[in-house]
């Protein structure tokens, strides 16, 4: 199994415990790609519908193309009010579009992204978009902040149960971290590459930490006994230290680009 097909496997809980993006990032992305009913959009790796749901719920067209089928079927239950959406299962990466290509408005990936070959995922996206169409990515990352404290001292558990955990590992500020766009900018099939950045915070019990922590591909790969032995330290320290919440804190980016003529 590639660890990005680990998701599948817990899709009810990914479903369930898996942050939504911030009603901010949501409403740009909407407003950039101008979605309503006349619009085509077509959303990469959908995941359970996180991204998928409000952007349906602008009546546009959109196809959703997952490749895990239990994830696709959770999916197709969180959408089942929106008619004119569909989500298909299948690798987008071999994946062809029905109609010809560039037809869609938008294309949408959300925390995705990284998991398609980068030799050739800009300009499979871009082949489906039509000239001046919007390439929406938006990328997640854990930043510096909510409960600092306990992030340094759960370094231990991950350096004692995962071997591949760096030594002395610690979060980066929001400041000091972004997503390198270097890839769409030198790409000669988009123009107008702008990155809008959005922050959230969310407090955890030290149970329902563990639980979004069972849904990351790093930690759903561990075999069982480092996996129990990691998830026992984090809880016991949570539960110990930390009076049983801790507030974590998370950075998205909405990265927008335009199909060139």
């Amino acid at each position: 199994m590639e660890l990005r097909d680990t998701f599948d496997t817990v899709a009810e809980r990914y479903d369930r415990v898996r942050p939504r993006y911030p009603p901010a990032l949501v409403q740009r992305l909407v407003r950039a790609a101008r979605l309503g009913p006349a619009s085509r959009a077509l959303e990469i790796g959908p995941g359970t519908g996180q991204l998928t749901r409000p952007l349906a719920a602008t009546g546009c067209r959109l196809t959703a193309v997952e490749r895990g089928p239990a994830l696709a079927a959770v999916a197709r239950r969180n959408l089942a009010g929106f008619p004119r959406a569909e989500v298909v299962v299948g690798d987008f990466e071999r994946w062809p579009p029905a109609d010809p290509p560039g037809l869609f408005d938008l294309v949408a990936c959300a925390t995705a992204f990284h998991w398609l070959d980068p030799a050739d995922r800009v300009g499979r996206a871009a082949a489906v978009l039509r000239p001046g169409g919007l390439l929406a990515l938006v990328t997640t990352h854990h930043v510096a902040g909510g409960s600092d404290g306990f992030f340094a001292e759960a370094q231990s558990c991950y350096e004692r149960w995962d071997p591949a955990t760096p030594p002395g590992l610690r979060l980066a500020a929001a400041e000091a971290t972004a997503t390198d766009t270097g890839e769409l900018t030198g790409s000669g099939l988009l123009t107008d590459v702008v990155a809008h950045r959005h922050t959230q915070e969310i407090t955890y019990t030290a149970d329902a930490y563990v639980e979004v922590l069972l849904t990351y591909s790093g930690h759903l790969a561990l075999d069982a006994p480092s996996r129990r032995g990691l998830l026992a330290c984090l809880r016991g320290l949570i539960e110990t230290r930390y009076g049983g919440r801790i507030t974590k804190r998370y950075l998205h980016e909405l990265i927008l680009a335009r199909r060139t003529p």
